[in-house]
């Protein structure tokens, strides 16, 4: 193994620890899951870094929180949600709002497809509203994150 491939590897393990931790202690319990900021994690690592970065950092941290918050029947669908915004919100040029609006609708709508077999479409329904809050507060929060570190990250 390459001493860059070691750095970028323990990079992303640092990032997915910081992004579940965020996740874990700023979340908000709602009937079917919870809301937390585990995008923002997300978004700042596949703006910095890129898509297969971001889709890593998703996939880990998505289900990771799941795991050690209680909800062990969301891990697989977290992995699988959060990896595809992390892939989707990492394309760059031309392609950047068309992978944000990906990102955001896969978030989106693998949760809602999830939904329906275990609560209903009643509780998939009521949950979209949230999970479009979480999505795009943590891509405000992620962005901002993203340009600050960019600053910083030149000056030094």
């Amino acid at each position: 193994m390459t001493n860059r491939k070691l750095k970028m590897m323990v990079l992303l393990s640092i990032l997915t620890a910081l992004t579940t931790i965020l996740g874990k202690f700023v979340s908000i319990a709602t009937p079917s899951g919870f809301l937390t900021l585990l995008d923002a994690g997300i978004y700042f690592t596949a703006f910095y870094l890129g898509k297969r970065e971001g889709m890593i950092v998703g996939a880990l941290s998505g289900f990771l929180i799941d795991l050690i918050s209680g909800y062990p029947n969301w891990m697989f669908f977290s992995l699988i949600a959060h990896g595809s915004q992390g892939y989707f919100a990492g394309l760059t040029g031309r392609s950047r709002i068309l992978g944000l609006v990906l990102a955001s609708l896969a978030m989106v709508g693998i949760y809602f497809l999830a939904t329906i077999p275990m609560y209903g479409l009643g509780a998939a329904a009521a949950g979209i509203i949230g999970n479009i809050g979480q999505n795009f507060l943590g891509m405000l929060v992620g962005y901002l994150v993203y340009l600050s570190f960019s600053r910083v990250r030149k000056v030094a």
